[in-house]
């Protein structure tokens, strides 16, 4: 999987310096930082509705597709500032073997 991602992260690189009209990242790119929220924040309410709907009909297909999509967005949200996805990866990792209420506990202080 990370095979993907480095992948997929080489292409928001280079989408950054591409003209807006080139492709679909590069006019997010453009737009800025608001923008790609609001596609997230869609990305997010998508998700969210393919979850009930799949807990219904028990076809996870819908979110799949939607969850892949707010997986994208925020690692253009993440490109845009400078970030990759192994920046998230190291958290998950440095995460890995911490309780969750431990972490949730020690961001508190």
């Amino acid at each position: 999987m990370s095979d993907v991602l480095a992948a997929l992260d080489k292409v928001l690189d280079a989408r950054k310096n591409a003209a807006p009209d080139t492709s679909y990242v590069s006019s997010l790119y453009h737009k800025g930082l608001n923008k790609i929220l609001e596609k997230i924040g869609e990305e997010a309410t998508e998700t969210i509705i393919a979850a009930k709907d799949a807990e219904q009909s028990q076809d996870n297909s819908d979110l799949i597709y939607e969850t892949a999509d707010l997986w994208f967005h925020t690692l253009v949200m993440l490109h845009q500032r400078g970030e990759n996805s192994q920046a998230v990866l190291s958290e998950l990792a440095r995460r890995f073997d911490l309780s969750g209420l431990e972490e949730k506990a020690n961001r508190s202080k």
